[in-house]
């Protein structure tokens, strides 16, 4: 019984939340302990990572393909080189999806949760930042393979436009207004 009200005392009342989390985030009001808390931000940090990592493997599954096509050979310089950028970009995100499980296996048992779920996330991010640019590359070598040299930079700006709205103006659209953070 006692052990039940330690984990009562731990859970957050929701009259006492702090609109804002450590993480800077606006709080949900959880009725959940801290190492709740912990294992649900790893538990989140893993379903993203799961999902970057099919599309990681499908872009990287290409990229190797492609080395072995009898029109590899043809590529321009400029093609080459910007297939060589995609293949160490490809190659950085897939380590970079490996890091936090990493992580976690060699810190597992030695009570840094807490730690883990703060790296893991920034090696998320970062992630997402390298996939992010990998698949406006991709873009931009298919376009200039198949079509031209211009219409690979069009889907390039494209994509990189694209990226921004989901990087900037998407995150901001999903954002409490001010109004609704001064609400009582």
């Amino acid at each position: 019984m006692a052990h039940e009200s330690e984990a009562a005392d731990d859970a957050v009342n929701p009259a006492d939340a702090d609109p804002a989390d450590a993480d800077g985030e606006h709080a949900e009001i959880r009725r959940e302990t801290y190492g709740e808390r912990l294992d649900r931000k790893w538990n989140d940090v893993l379903q993203e990572l799961r999902a970057v990592q099919a599309g990681t493997q499908i872009i990287t599954g290409f990229l190797l393909a492609v080395a072995f096509q009898p029109t590899f050979a043809e590529l321009e310089r400029y093609e080459l080189t910007l297939y060589l950028v995609l293949v160490v970009l490809a190659a950085t995100a897939t380590m970079l999806g490996l890091a936090p499980v990493i992580l976690h296996r060699e810190l597992t048992g030695h009570h840094q949760k807490e730690r883990v779920v703060r790296i893991a996330n920034g090696i998320l991010l970062t992630l997402l930042v390298v996939v992010s640019f990998l698949t406006a590359g991709v873009a931009s070598l298919i376009f200039d393979v198949a079509v031209h040299q211009v219409a690979g930079f069009i889907a390039l700006g494209v994509s990189l436009i694209l990226l921004a709205v989901f990087w900037i103006v998407v995150p901001r659209v999903g954002r409490p207004s001010l109004r609704e953070r001064l609400r009582p």
